[in-house]
């Protein structure tokens, strides 16, 4: 009984993770509309008043709603997985408390394992190293984002990202302002094309070649990325 309670709360909390995205991605696309304030933009001009273009309150609020929204999602997100952890591996009792969440590493070992087994056919570039073929074997390895949530099945999972995987370079992004903006204007204009991708994987840079594309579920990637 108490795991149909875990298994019911967990469900619960996956719909309100879902309604928390649904949330973020119109705000971010209200702030991200050509010509409006961005993510991160300035609210004023180059005299130092505020954009008579912009509804600085309303451009506030948003910004402010979607930290909320992000911290909201982060913790939505680790009680998820760690749930999941409980269930598999059968750690409840009647009276006994919810043991640590898992290791990063249990996370990842499990999502390997899942990309593992794929159908032939599907993009699994990321599990075979770097290829020889990499055009950005000596990129400096900073990281400036994390994959803080990857769909299983989804483009990125199946292309090779991990949860926890600390990107250093997509595509012709590396960091800078504005970065979830980038980042989702190069899916958005290489959807179907492939991008060399690097990311820190436990210290070490891995050469990944991602394609942002349709699926079943959210997005061109299927992953969650926060800014470090």
């Amino acid at each position: 009984m108490v795991g149909a309670n875990l298994k019911a709360e967990t469900m619960a909390m996956m719909e309100s993770r879902t309604a928390v995205e649904a949330e973020m991605d119109a705000i971010i696309a209200r702030l991200s509309r050509p010509g409006g304030a961005g993510l991160q933009g300035n609210l004023v001009d180059s005299e130092g008043f505020p954009r008579a273009d912009l509804d600085i309150a309303a451009v506030r609020a948003d910004r402010q709603r979607l930290s909320v929204l992000r911290n909201d999602h982060k913790e939505l997100t680790s009680s998820i997985e760690r749930n999941i952890y409980i269930l598999h591996s059968g750690g409840f009792t009647k009276d006994s408390t919810l043991p640590q969440k898992p290791e990063v590493e249990d996370v990842r070992r499990s999502q390997r394992v899942g990309a593992i087994a794929t159908p032939s056919g599907t993009h699994n570039r990321g599990l075979e190293g770097p290829s020889p073929m990499d055009e950005d074997a000596g990129h400096a390895s900073v990281p400036f984002a994390v994959f803080d949530e990857v769909t299983e099945g989804s483009p990125g999972a199946l292309d090779g990202i991990l949860l926890g995987d600390q990107l250093t370079k997509f595509g012709s992004v590396e960091g800078g302002e504005n970065v979830l903006q980038h980042l989702a204007q190069e899916s958005q204009l290489n959807e179907g094309s492939g991008l060399n991708v690097v990311v820190l994987r436990r210290g070490e840079p891995i050469h990944l070649v991602v394609t942002p594309r349709r699926w079943a579920g959210r997005g061109l990637l299927g992953c969650h990325i926060q800014p470090l």
